[in-house]
């Protein structure tokens, strides 16, 4: 038995398998519509969440399974006190494999180490959302044609994104790959995942507060929120947040088939005159992200389709 927690416990090889089965499920749809036909995922929710839960239920049902759970923390006994190493040994008695969202880094590790069936981590603080970095990479082969040779832009909060620190994890196996860091001082990239992961792999790479003088250069650009909470002082959020604001405008020196990414939910970063410019990605990824986890639990279930 096997779960998920960090993007890096996947081999590349497993990374390209899960994309080629996810690629075979887009073409083949029918084949794989009973593959978990008497199975059932738990959707274990202990916070919000809109893509990645429906996501993985709508990829469950698609699959022939069925799917229990919580949506919230308030609605299971974890409002009475209950840990989580009790909720995975209670609700492995109920499911096949579980999917886990929780508030505390780390909290689907304890639940793998205390559940009889396969945990996947849904996201777990500002740690880990392995995932989201699966329908990326997906996005990224669909758009670009591969994994390896191009220039991406990762704009916005870099500091605390979850979504940016996996990717670049991921990224980092892959041949060719330039990296271009675009945020204001406060929310740069940590220090850590430039030493551990660019430097040790000689990923080329450049820092920049100005999306503006590097548009031109990026294959792909991948937006973040920039959040007024991460910000000591009020004045340099005001003064920092329309840089980082997407517009019709900012695209006028990009390229013609740049992919234009984001790992949602937007609140203003990228303007809404865009989501009809062919370069947008944002809503691929999220249909992208359902195939990645229909062929994830199809793997950790062991499911072998013909």
């Amino acid at each position: 038995m096997r779960s998920l927690i960090d993007i890096l416990e996947l081999s590349t090889t497993e990374l390209d398998e899960l994309i080629a089965t996810a690629e075979d499920i887009i073409k083949n749809p029918a084949k794989y519509s009973e593959a978990c036909k008497g199975k059932k995922l738990a959707s274990l929710f202990f916070e919000p969440s809109t893509r990645t839960r429906l996501s993985f239920e709508a990829a469950m049902y698609e699959l022939g399974g069925n799917v229990l759970g919580f949506s919230e923390a308030a609605s299971s006994s974890t409002a009475k006190g209950e840990s989580v190493a009790d909720t995975a040994k209670t609700v492995s008695c109920y499911a096949d494999i579980i999917a886990m969202r929780h508030p505390k880094e780390g909290a689907p590790l304890v639940a793998a180490m205390n559940s009889s069936i396969p945990v996947i981590n849904a996201g777990d603080g500002g740690h880990n959302h392995p995932t989201q970095t699966l329908a990326d990479l997906l996005t990224i082969k669909r758009e670009k044609g591969g994994l390896s040779g191009f220039t991406i832009g990762f704009c916005g909060d870099l500091k605390f994104g979850r979504t940016v620190h996996s990717l670049i994890a991921a990224l980092s196996r892959y041949a060719g790959i330039k990296v271009v860091l675009i945020s204001p001082e406060e929310l740069k990239l940590p220090s850590y995942i430039k030493k551990d992961i660019l430097k040790k792999n000689n990923i080329p790479y450049t820092q920049t507060e100005n999306l503006d003088e590097v548009i031109g250069d990026l294959d792909i650009l991948y937006m973040t929120r920039v959040q007024r909470e991460r910000f000591f002082n009020e004045a340099d959020y005001v003064r920092l947040k329309d840089s980082y604001i997407l517009t019709p405008k900012k695209l006028e020196n990009a390229k013609a088939d740049l992919t234009i990414m984001h790992p949602l939910p937007r609140v203003n970063e990228i303007s809404v005159a865009i989501d009809n410019d062919p370069r947008a990605c944002y809503f691929k990824q999220v249909l992208n992200g359902k195939y990645m986890r229909m062929a994830l639990i199809l793997k950790l279930l062991e499911v072998d389709v013909k």
